[in-house]
């Protein structure tokens, strides 16, 4: 299974409490970027685009933790930026796994060997190393040779130590889906990690090069193709099936920007992790104050092309909680440990 049962059973409760307060917007992922500086440039990153003032100031452990339980989400994703080079992310990890949140601790995974020693393995800690691909086109998407093997010593590493281990793929103009496909087989079979994550590139306005971004008809079109290779029934995702379906074209959905709220060194982002419309210094005002209906597939050109898992997944995690029959094929499919 790939979400461990403790967090499905604390995701699925934290829900059904959302549902009995009748809470129509209320947040299941704090997207938390404790710093924007990174030791990479990759070609379709649009968030390190920022002056060294802005480069040089990090969250403490405290604002982190106050983040945490100011949102109230039973998940945190730690995003940047690249978080490992805070030098204080094992307090802020062992901080939040302490309020028992479910942390996924994103990372490129070049400074990965060097941090393990001070991180301390957890049901409620999950290192999510980013890889795009094998070597070659990791290693270009990246703009840096060598990536790709640090990547993969660091996961090794990792799971020798008894961490749990996921990597987060994004796809792009130059990811065939048959690279896909054996990077995904690798992944599960060679590396052996826990589960995976796949979402298409946000087409960032300020991301170094366009080229790389498909649009909505693309993306479809190469995930129905991924979804069709053998063996794809092997891989394990960290998705529900409804959000794979969706990125296939076999479900219509639209976005739940407030479910993964964003908290970062500006305070808390609206619209959502992916836009930037400016911040306000508290999440009740981030929920209460955005004008929600403003965003979102045919009602902003900059969501036309937008269907990544920080959006959408979220509508999917609602709709399989409200229809019994999807629960059953959630459920079913995390028991045999499918993502499609």
């Amino acid at each position: 299974m790939g979400i461990p049962v403790r967090q499905a059973l604390a995701v699925s409760g934290y829900l059904m409490k959302q549902k009995l307060k009748g809470n129509a917007r209320y947040p299941l992922v704090l997207m938390l970027e404790p710093l924007y500086r990174c030791n990479l440039a990759c070609a379709g990153c649009g968030k390190i685009q920022h002056p060294e003032d802005v480069l040089n100031t990090y969250l403490t452990p405290q604002q982190c933790w106050d983040a945490a339980e100011e949102c109230g989400a039973p998940v945190v994703s730690i995003a940047g930026g690249e978080p490992l080079v805070h030098p204080k992310i094992d307090e802020i990890v062992a901080g939040l796994v302490a309020r028992k949140k479910f942390v996924y601790l994103c990372t490129n995974a070049i400074l990965l060997e060097r941090w393990l020693p001070k991180l301390t393995p957890s049901t409620y800690l999950t290192i999510s190393v980013h890889m795009d691909g094998m070597r070659e086109l990791h290693d270009a998407m990246v703009d840096r040779a060598g990536t790709f093997d640090k990547a993969v010593a660091g996961i090794r590493e990792a799971k020798r130590r008894g961490f749990r281990v996921s990597t987060n793929t994004t796809v792009f103009a130059d990811s065939a889906p048959e690279q896909m496909g054996q990077l995904f087989t690798f992944l599960m079979e060679d590396l052996k990690i826990d589960g995976m994550m796949v979402s298409p590139g946000y087409d960032y306005p300020k991301a170094p090069n366009q080229s790389v971004f498909l649009r909505r008809p693309q993306m479809i079109d190469t995930f129905r193709k991924i979804f069709a290779l053998p063996g794809h029934k092997k891989w394990r995702f960290f998705h529900t099936p409804l959000f794979l379906e969706f990125l296939q074209g076999k479900r219509a959905m639209q976005c739940t920007a407030w479910g993964n709220p964003t908290r970062n060194v500006f305070g808390w982002q609206r619209p959502c992790y992916l836009m930037a419309e400016g911040n306000v210094p508290t999440f009740k005002q981030l929920i209460e104050e955005t004008e929600w209906d403003r965003y979102g597939y045919g009602r902003d050109a900059r969501c036309t092309n937008c269907m990544a898992h920080c959006g959408y997944e979220a509508t999917a995690v609602k709709a399989t909680m409200a229809s019994p029959l999807e629960g059953i094929r959630a459920g079913v499919g995390a028991m045999l440990g499918r993502g499609a």
